[in-house]
C-alpha cells in the first residue's frame, strides 16, 4: 500500500505522498485482488476497505529491478575541433524582439538543455551587449543563478577585486570551477561584453589575447583509461582536499575529500550507468595536499597520484585536446562545469566578462521537463 499512487496517497497537485507510511497496518493484508486488462486492483484489510491500483508495467518492472535507470544521453566528445552544430541565436529566444512563452520557450530551451546535456556546451550568438541583463535573463531561463562567495549573476573586469586568478589577465590553464564546493556548480556561462584598449595600430580584438580554451574532461579521462589504466584508476582512487580561502573571512571546503575524477555508480543520475565517468574535478590552483595514506601496496601512494596527475595534464594540454576559441560580443557560452574544463590565453586591455552558475539539479530538472514527458520523468524519479 506504501507505493499506492491514488489521491488519497499522494496529493495529485504536489504528487508528495499524503498517506503516513506508518499509519499503516504492519500486519496488512490483501483482503481482495482483481485482475484488470489495465493492471491489479487490491482492496487492502485494516484500511476501511482502501483500494489501490497498479498497472501491469509497473508491476512487471519492480519484479525484476528495484530502480530504473536514469534518461539516457548520447554523448558525444570533442576535441580541438569543438563539438558540431552547438549553435542558437538570441532570436531564437526572441523572435522579433518578442519573447516566446509556455511550450514554445520550453522547446528552445530543450534545444539548448540537449546540446548541453550531448556535447558538453552550447553556444548563443547576437546576444544584446549593451547591458549584461539579456545574458542573465537567458541565463534564467535554465534556473536561477546560484550565489556564491563571489555572489550571483558576476558581471566584472580584472581589477582583483576578488582574490582569484579569474579577476586577472594572466593565463589559466584548463581546469574546473568549484573544486571546494561538496556540490560543484553544474553550468558555467560565459559573456564578453567588450573589450577595450586594443594596441596602436589595431582594431581587432584577437590582437588582444584572451582566447578561451575549453577541453572535454570526459574525453581527456577516457585517453587515459586507454594509453595507462592504472593511472585512470588512482586519480579516481586517490581523495584529494580542496579549498577556497583567499578572501578574508571565507574559508570553503568540501565535506570530504573527493578524487579527481569520480565514476558514476547505479544510483548516480549519469549518462552511461555505473562505471562511467560522472564528474572530472580538476584545479590544481585549489588543491590541497596530496595524502600521504595510501593502500600500502603503492598504488594510491603520493608518488603514485603524483605521476597519474602528471599524465593526465599532459593529455590537457595536447593539442589534439584543446579547444581554442575567441570569445566575441554578442557570444554567450554555456557549459557543463561537471565534464567541461575552460582556461584563457592571456590578454591585454580590459575585458567586461558577465555569467553565472546554476545548480547541477535545476539545471537536470530544466532539461528532463524540455526534453521528455511528464511520464517518462515520474517513472524515473519516483523509483
Amino acid at each position: 500500500m506504501d507505493n499506492c499512487r491514488c489521491s488519497f496517497c499522494i496529493n495529485q497537485d504536489t504528487m508528495q505522498k499524503d498517506l503516513d507510511t506508518f499509519e499503516i497496518p504492519q500486519d496488512i493484508q490483501a483482503s481482495s485482488v482483481e485482475e484488470t486488462a489495465d493492471g491489479l486492483k487490491i482492496r487492502w484489510s485494516g484500511t476501511d476497505g482502501h483500494e489501490s491500483f497498479y498497472p501491469w508495467d509497473f508491476l512487471n518492472f519492480y519484479l525484476e529491478n528495484d530502480r530504473r535507470q536514469p534518461e539516457a544521453v548520447r554523448l558525444e566528445n570533442f576535441g580541438s575541433d569543438g563539438p558540431k552544430s552547438v549553435r542558437l541565436s538570441y532570436e531564437d529566444f526572441y523572435p522579433g524582439h518578442n519573447e516566446l512563452r509556455g511550450e514554445e520557450a520550453d522547446r528552445v530551451v530543450g534545444r539548448l538543455t540537449g546540446l548541453i546535456a550531448r556535447h558538453g556546451l552550447a553556444f548563443i550568438d547576437n546576444v544584446p551587449t549593451s547591458s549584461a541583463e539579456p545574458t542573465q535573463k537567458l541565463l534564467e531561463k535554465i534556473a536561477f543563478i546560484r550565489e556564491t562567495h563571489y555572489g550571483g549573476f558576476y558581471d566584472f573586469i580584472p581589477d582583483l577585486a576578488m582574490a582569484d586568478t579569474a579577476y586577472t589577465n594572466i593565463a589559466l590553464p584548463a581546469h574546473t570551477d568549484n573544486t571546494y564546493f561538496s556540490d560543484p556548480a553544474g553550468l558555467q556561462a560565459f559573456h564578453m561584453l567588450s573589450h577595450t584598449g586594443a594596441p596602436e595600430g589595431s582594431a581587432s580584438t584577437v590582437d588582444l589575447g584572451g582566447q578561451s580554451l575549453l577541453v572535454d574532461g570526459f574525453h581527456a579521462a577516457e585517453i587515459l583509461r586507454r594509453e595507462d589504466a592504472e593511472a585512470f584508476e588512482v586519480l579516481c582512487a586517490v581523495k584529494l582536499p580542496w579549498h577556497a580561502s583567499g578572501n578574508r573571512g571565507i574559508t570553503i571546503a568540501p565535506h570530504k575529500r573527493y578524487p579527481v575524477l569520480e565514476l558514476a555508480s547505479e544510483e548516480d543520475g549519469g549518462s552511461g550507468g555505473a562505471g562511467q565517468l560522472h564528474r572530472v574535478r580538476w584545479n590544481t590552483a585549489d588543491r590541497g595536499v596530496v595524502p600521504f595514506s595510501g593502500d600500502g601496496d603503492g598504488k594510491t601512494s603520493p608518488e603514485a597520484w603524483y605521476a597519474a596527475a602528471r599524465k593526465f595534464d599532459g593529455i590537457l594540454r595536447r593539442k589534439d585536446v584543446e579547444y581554442w576559441v575567441q570569445l566575441k560580443p554578442g557570444t554567450l557560452l554555456v557549459f557543463d562545469n561537471w565534464r567541461v574544463l575552460h582556461g584563457r590565453a592571456a590578454f591585454t586591455g580590459v575585458r567586461r566578462m558577465c555569467g553565472g552558475y546554476i545548480n547541477r539539479d535545476d539545471y537536470i530538472s530544466r532539461w528532463r521537463n524540455t526534453n521528455f514527458s511528464r511520464q517518462e520523468i515520474m517513472d524515473r524519479i519516483v523509483g
